[in-house]
């Protein structure tokens, strides 16, 4: 039983070895400009940009090709401006409704769960032929649950501003509150 515990061990030792070493001499340099342009976005993945996904989005705004920094509605007005200052460019224009959820009108919903499935952060909640609902702290309003849903029974809601839901502006360190 030693013999097996040490020759386990050693093929595990040289394995690893051999993993650590693959990692160094194979390594792949990113694009720094990609990686803090992927860091501004949001990490939602819901492709409402028209790429696969943030890193995409972010590989063609550092690429040559001429894109726009508007297009993350989940990320808003303040993702635009970051990714601005990023890239040492003017902020657009953007077209801002405030901020919205998804609202599911559960006597419409059937249960086919396509909304679950295509949404990127996890905030619909459900069973296969159950209605569905939407927790609406997790929700991103990346409208991707919306096009999948074959009763249109997903509606995007602006969020209204209430005692229980209202807070303070933030500083953004340079003495001025946002």
């Amino acid at each position: 039983m030693i013999e097996a515990i040490l020759s386990m061990g050693g093929l595990a030792l040289v394995a690893g070895l051999g993993l650590g070493y693959a990692a160094i001499k194979f390594h792949v340099e990113g694009n720094p400009l990609v990686e803090s342009l992927a860091a501004a976005l949001p990490a939602t993945n819901c492709g409402n940009c028209g790429f696969p996904g943030c890193n995409g989005y972010a590989e063609a705004l550092a690429g040559e090709e001429k894109v726009s920094i508007s297009l993350c509605s989940p990320g808003g007005t303040s993702t635009m401006e970051a990714l601005a200052t990023i890239l040492g460019i003017e902020p657009v224009a953007m077209e801002f409704h405030g901020p919205r959820v998804a609202f599911i009108h559960e006597d419409k919903c059937i249960g086919c769960t396509a909304c679950i499935k295509a949404c990127p952060v996890d905030a619909i909640v459900g069973a296969n032929k159950q209605s569905h609902t939407v927790i609406a702290d997790m929700c991103t309003d990346c409208e991707a649950c919306v096009e999948p849903c074959p009763v249109d029974c997903i509606e995007m809601l602006p969020v209204t501003t209430n005692i229980y839901s209202w807070q303070w502006n933030k500083p953004d360190g340079s003495g001025t509150i946002h």
